[in-house]
């Protein structure tokens, strides 16, 4: 008899064979490490999320106990998400962090998963301090790791994981799933999606009004960019930047319930441990939060790009269109492709982990001296 799909692979709907596939691990018996190939935006994180609620989960993967909801917000003891810290990739340091907790017992469940996003940027000796506990993890300990493709990870990690094929979804796929967790309109979810990437970050944008506000300020920026002089650019990047850390507020407040949560279990090294890695995060999502603001003054240059064009396509800043509109009359496609070109220097010089403000003064400098110059 077919074991019932637990409710928390619900969300792979649109992935079948990787929803089946974890449904029968989580029958039979979870192997000890995953590696999650595919595109951005193909519900990696997702099922990475519902495969820990369904470890960890006293049902099974039900979605709604408390170990279920834990995880989903990411505040669960026995499940972790890491990002690279480093401005190339993982450092070693991190991951010797990672292995000295996988021999710390759970707290909460009977196992503990690690979800490691970018497992590409595992490179020489972070991914070699990795190998040997990856091969022979303590008992309980599960590995989720995500990549664009394996060819993007070094093999000896490869060749020790369970490799997980996402197909890449379509548009209006990412769209109907933002919609429907969101209840926002198509134009919104199509905003979202320009500006976070991916429907799960997209969701949080919709769910964060600061963020959102920094959108609408990016946009405000660019459209009214030809009546700023140098000074004006300059406080605009300031602004601009200090807008992207509003948002961090909302981080704080998960790793103080984090912190708070686990002050009773750990010693006072672990705790430091905790609280270096929860200022990693803040600079991570700091550094998010910029490349968000890159991302949308890079749909307003798209946008102006379609009006110039006279393109019959929509635009994906219905709200401000007619702003848009107004800027791309005073230039040229010749000046935004120009423009556009600022926001993959700009992007560049944010992984090469120079100064945001710094980015941002020489974008937006960048973007009106190209809209403006001769057609």
């Amino acid at each position: 008899m077919p074991q019932p799909m637990p409710t928390a692979l619900g969300v792979l709907a649109d992935q079948p064979r990787v929803q089946a596939f974890l449904a029968s691990a989580l029958a039979n018996g979870v192997a000890h490490a995953y590696l999650f190939t595919g595109a951005p935006g193909s519900g990696m994180q997702e099922a990475a999320t519902a495969l820990a609620q369904g470890i960890v989960c006293p049902n099974g993967g039900c979605g709604t106990c408390d170990e279920c909801r834990r995880v989903a917000r990411r505040t669960h003891a026995d499940v972790h998400f890491l990002e690279p810290t480093g401005v190339s990739g993982y450092r070693v340091e991190q991951v010797r962090d990672l292995i000295d907790d996988t021999l710390r017992a759970p707290i909460r469940a009977a196992s503990k998963v690690y979800v490691l996003d970018r497992a590409d940027t595992l490179r020489d000796s972070s991914a070699n301090a990795l190998l040997k506990t990856i091969e022979e993890p303590p008992a309980g300990v599960v590995f989720i790791l995500i990549a664009p493709s394996t060819d993007a990870v070094l093999p000896t990690i490869v060749s020790r994981c369970q490799v997980v094929p996402f197909r890449a979804l379509p548009p209006e796929v990412s769209e109907r799933a933002v919609i429907q967790a969101t209840g926002a309109e198509s134009w919104q979810a199509r905003l979202a999606l320009a500006i976070a990437r991916t429907p799960r970050e997209a969701i949080g944008f919709l769910n964060s009004a600061s963020r959102r506000d920094v959108r609408r300020k990016t946009v405000s920026i660019l459209t009214g960019i030809f009546d700023y002089d140098s000074w004006d650019v300059l406080l605009a990047a300031k602004d601009l930047a200090e807008a992207a850390r509003i948002p961090l507020e909302d981080v704080r407040e998960a790793q103080k319930a984090e912190a708070e949560r686990a002050g009773e279990f750990l010693s006072a090294s672990a705790m430091r441990s905790m609280e270096d890695a929860n200022k990693r995060a803040l600079t991570a999502r700091e550094r998010a939060g910029m490349s968000e603001i890159l991302a949308a003054g890079e749909a307003v240059l798209r946008d102006a790009l379609i009006c110039c064009d006279g393109i019959d396509e929509r635009v994906v800043n219905e709200d401000m269109s007619d702003a848009v509109a107004r800027l791309a009359a005073r230039t040229c496609t010749e000046n935004v492709l120009i423009a556009l070109g600022a926001c993959n220097d700009a992007a560049r010089k944010l992984d090469a982990n120079v100064s945001p403000q710094l980015v941002l003064e020489d974008w937006l400098l960048s973007i009106k001296e190209a809209l403006a110059c001769p057609r």
